[in-house]
């Protein structure tokens, strides 16, 4: 059971960094840190997917929202396949 809880660690470390990657847009300031920099590396690539794929409605961005969904359904399929 060590690799399903690898698996595990890897998905909700990753939906944590989106977690902060969004909030963190909110404040514009808080790009100049490291931390955030590293974090916006790697989770706005998987992002920028559903930003193409989903327009904002005015000011509301929804694309985050089905990136989580799509995440957690990401989630599911490898556990699925890795672990049935």
């Amino acid at each position: 059971m060590l690799l399903y809880r690898i698996v595990d660690m890897f998905f909700t470390c990753y939906i944590a960094m989106l977690s902060i990657a969004i909030i963190s847009s909110w404040f514009p300031e808080l790009e100049e840190f490291k931390v955030i920099k590293f974090i916006r590396f790697y989770t706005d690539p998987y992002l920028n997917i559903f930003r193409r794929l989903i327009p904002p409605f005015g000011m509301l961005d929804v694309s985050p929202i089905v990136a989580f969904i799509a995440l957690q359904f990401i989630e599911a399929i490898v556990k699925r396949i890795l672990f049935s």
